[in-house]
């Protein structure tokens, strides 16, 4: 679906934690604050800064143990209002998104964005 960014959003990670399906995963706190983004949890992994994860990618393996169930990479745009955006996968409040001008993928919170009519 395609959206207007109505709102801008700068990421606060410059070193965001992605890895492959079957990565290993030292699973941490889980995200308490933002109503709607619920089942985030800070992972790390190895040789990665630590990082938020959604609950849907997480195989829990034991208390703070976790794998990767598919590839993940937490990049987010910086978008500014007026851009352009395809997304791609909704998942606890956020879009895995498309920037259509240059195909840039990242994550947006739902709020940033308006369906565009």
């Amino acid at each position: 679906m395609k959206y207007v960014v109505i709102k801008s959003h700068r990421s606060e990670y410059p070193q965001p934690i992605c890895f492959a399906k079957g990565a290993l995963l030292t699973v941490g706190q889980r995200f308490e604050g933002h109503d709607g983004w619920q089942d985030w949890y800070l992972c790390s992994c190895q040789a990665q800064t630590p990082g938020w994860v959604p609950a849907q990618i997480i195989e829990a393996l034991g208390v703070g143990q976790g794998r990767a169930r598919e590839p993940y990479n937490a990049h987010e745009l910086d978008v500014d209002p007026g851009q352009l955006i395809e997304t791609l996968r909704a998942l606890n409040g956020w879009y895995w998104c498309r920037r259509l001008s240059n195909g840039e993928l990242g994550w947006l919170p739902g709020e940033v964005l308006h369906l565009q009519g």
